[in-house]
């Protein structure tokens, strides 16, 4: 059973990217086949895995256009068992051009039918806004995992998200559900990330992920030679903690 999973975010730089292409990664390597599909115009879950974004003709801007059949975008990555969506900068114009369309929030949805059980999982990586792509990104999503740095302003805008998934479910998609809160750039020498861990434990109980993702310089270089944690580093703190999260994540979905 196909299981569809939206990370998002409003925030900026809380790790929605880099939570999207290591946990993609984690899973495929645990042998679960995986759809990541890049749902943001910076695309860089797509330069992430190591594809030229100037040299994308197929992505999620076509999907939500449904100018083409979705096996037509598929991409094979270079990590096991992991195929992608890429995304371009074209993408920003969907939130214009599909104002005027009926069910213009079902697109993706709809687009995911065809494919949806070629996967264990499908994750969405989300643009940093609570905009009409996300909101397609959360009408297909059978859940949702929110990335939350711990640092000062952590819990900032964290309202607003949870009042929008709210909106969402009353309106769109009654079937969301959040998969956990996940805390993110964690450093264990600063007091305040464990000030930042313990109130949203208390605030958010089982709904937060046992894994914590902590600094990691490895983490931040694997991007940039178009890689996964895994890929990169294996023996990274990284990658355990990525590997840690999946395996969480499957023990959650038995």
């Amino acid at each position: 059973m196909s299981k569809t999973i939206a990370i998002a975010n409003q925030k900026g730089g809380v790790g929605k990217t880099t939570t999207a292409i290591n946990l993609a990664a984690a899973l495929g390597v645990l042998e679960k086949k995986i759809l990541l599909i890049d749902a943001d115009p910076q695309a860089n879950a797509t330069s992430g895995l190591g594809v030229d974004v100037n040299k994308v003709n197929y992505g999620t801007y076509q999907l939500l256009e449904h100018s083409i059949v979705i096996t037509d975008a598929i991409i094979k990555t270079n990590s096991p068992n992991l195929d992608l969506i890429p995304s371009h900068i074209d993408l920003v114009a969907s939130e214009i051009e599909l104002v005027n369309i009926e069910s213009r929030e079902h697109m993706l949805k709809k687009a995911l039918e065809k494919v949806k059980n070629d996967y264990d999982y499908i994750l969405i990586d989300c643009a940093p806004s609570l905009g009409l792509i996300t909101l397609n990104a959360l009408v297909a999503a059978d859940s949702l995992i929110i990335p939350i740095q711990c640092e000062y302003f952590a819990l900032e805008g964290l309202g607003k998200l949870l009042n929008t998934i709210k909106s969402v479910q009353k309106l769109h998609n009654k079937e969301l559900d959040i998969e956990g809160l996940l805390l993110t750039m964690y450093d264990t020498r600063l007091r305040l990330s464990n000030q930042v861990v313990e109130e949203v434990k208390k605030h958010f109980g089982k709904m937060v992920f046992k894994t914590i993702i902590q600094r990691n310089i490895r983490l931040s270089e694997a991007p940039s030679f178009g890689e996964d944690i895994i890929t990169y580093d294996a023996s990274s703190r990284g990658a355990k903690s990525y590997l840690s999260l999946g395996a969480e994540i499957l023990k959650r979905n038995k």
